[in-house]
């Protein structure tokens, strides 16, 4: 039997169980209960106390709300992605992984936005206050004035915050810290919700803009209870493939902004820098195209960014073939090589396919569906495409390559780039300011690739 006002909390998903089992009922995950003292029983009340409240007051959907101001910190990519600047007594939950460069972006947002005027403090649980101005030193940010402390204390953090007006706050991360309300240990369920709602209720109170970093799971979801994701205004993921330099900053939730936004960094040793045109950076050298190539004319939130598939076809040693992709949907491409075996009849069932997006960028358009199959069609006919064409369409399953939204401003990108020509859908040669090889089905595209059937000048 658990002590009195004692609990056992699921540590994966929050749950409260008035008893121990091996296996939580909400989450279906095993031995994750952990006996806390403080935790509320399930069914039982919250405490009430005896006090005069006010009234309720409604108001209509007339009235007119200015716009919210902003906080430009410096740093355009991130400030693309937050909608514009950072919004005054909004929370910002930041995941990524170990290494990914959280606490690197974090000191450059400070760091900038210190410069340009702001009032910012950095309250690091992890490191200690040498070891954060030393980071700041090696990316040239000594003289910005910022207001550092190495605290893991809730308490002394909400005081000291109370005591001074801010701007902008960093808090590095949530898991480190605690509060003396709870015995739970830091980075437990119970300690994570009570110490991001303390800073929440600061963040609206005192109208300062905190961001918290979050550590994240091996499935690569926030650790700790997802109620913490529900509080907060904006949920950003740093993302970065190892042995890539290249960083891609998301946002999975925005009150204030499009969701939908990425901002691109590339990890150098003073820090992270800004690209401006990922587009140059993803394609990386030119030169000949080879077989099984395909640059893909993609939209990233507002901006067009154009990507290489790579693809391989190759025999298979076993019985039974491999399917491995890196930064597409394995379904998607398992869908993608039906429909070039059924409608176009090339064989892919006693052969290896290799799917690769070059520089470990992740997409995730149905836009993409006819770059993957120029790129395995390329590859198992052993027919490269043109050097200046890009691709773009989505596949339905009976073959036909349907029209994506923003069509024009993908082809003016490519134009920007250098590019000749496109294959693409027969809607985009409507509004089209180069050639456009427009197809309406996707036996049309691989028959185009085979023979090499392509406009003056588009040779491979």
């Amino acid at each position: 039997m658990a002590r009195d006002g004692a609990a056992y909390v699921c540590q994966s998903c929050g749950a409260v169980h008035a008893k121990w089992s091996g296996r939580c009922d909400a989450c279906g995950q095993w031995n994750t209960l952990v006996e806390e003292v403080g935790a509320r029983q399930p069914g039982a009340l919250a405490p009430t106390k005896a006090t005069r409240t006010r009234g309720l007051a409604f108001e209509t959907l007339q009235a007119e709300t200015p716009e919210p101001p902003r906080i430009e910190t410096g740093v355009a990519e991130f400030d693309r992605v937050c909608g514009g600047g950072v919004v005054p007594g909004s929370a910002i939950l930041l995941g990524g992984d170990p290494g990914v460069g959280k606490s690197t972006l974090l000191m450059q947002v400070c760091g900038q936005a210190a410069l340009r005027g702001a009032k910012v403090a950095y309250v690091s649980g992890e490191e200690a206050v040498e070891q954060v101005r030393s980071r700041a030193q090696r990316m040239g940010l000594a003289q910005a004035p910022v207001n550092l402390a190495a605290e893991t204390s809730v308490r002394d953090i909400l005081d000291a915050l109370k005591r001074d007006q801010f701007d902008l706050v960093i808090i590095d991360s949530i898991q480190t810290l605690w509060s003396d309300a709870h015995e739970a240990g830091p980075g437990s369920v119970t300690q994570v919700r009570a110490c991001a709602g303390e800073l929440v209720r600061l963040a609206k109170k005192k109208r300062v803009a905190v961001v918290l970093v979050g550590h994240v799971t091996k499935d690569g979801q926030i650790a700790g209870p997802r109620v913490v994701e529900h509080m907060v205004d904006a949920v950003l993921s740093f993302e970065g493939e190892r042995g890539y330099p290249f960083r891609v900053l998301r946002a999975a939730k925005n009150r204030f902004g499009a969701t939908d936004e990425i901002g691109v960094f590339e990890m150098g040793d003073s820090g992270l820098r800004e690209v401006a045109n990922p587009s140059a950076l993803f394609l990386g050298e030119g030169g000949e195209r080879a077989a099984g190539a395909a640059v893909f004319a993609g939209i990233e939130g507002s901006r067009p960014v154009l990507v290489e598939f790579q693809a391989l076809v190759a025999p298979s040693a076993y019985g039974t073939p491999r399917r491995a992709v890196v930064g597409w949907d394995s379904g998607r491409l398992a869908m993608v090589l039906a429909v070039l075996e059924s409608r176009c009849g090339l064989q892919f069932g006693n052969r290896d396919v290799y799917l690769n997006v070059a520089g470990g960028l992740r997409i995730n358009e149905p836009a993409a569906d006819l770059a993957a199959a120029a790129a395995l069609a390329s590859s198992a006919l052993e027919a490269p495409l043109p050097q200046g064409c890009v691709v773009f369409g989505e596949i339905s399953l009976s073959g036909e390559v349907r029209g994506v939204g923003r069509m024009e401003a993908r082809l003016k990108e490519a134009a920007k780039l250098g590019f000749s020509q496109a294959l693409a859908p027969t809607a985009a040669a409507e509004t089209s300011p180069l050639p456009v090889t427009a197809v309406g089905r996707l036996a049309e595209a691989i028959r185009r690739i085979a023979e090499s059937e392509w406009p003056k000048g588009a040779a491979a």
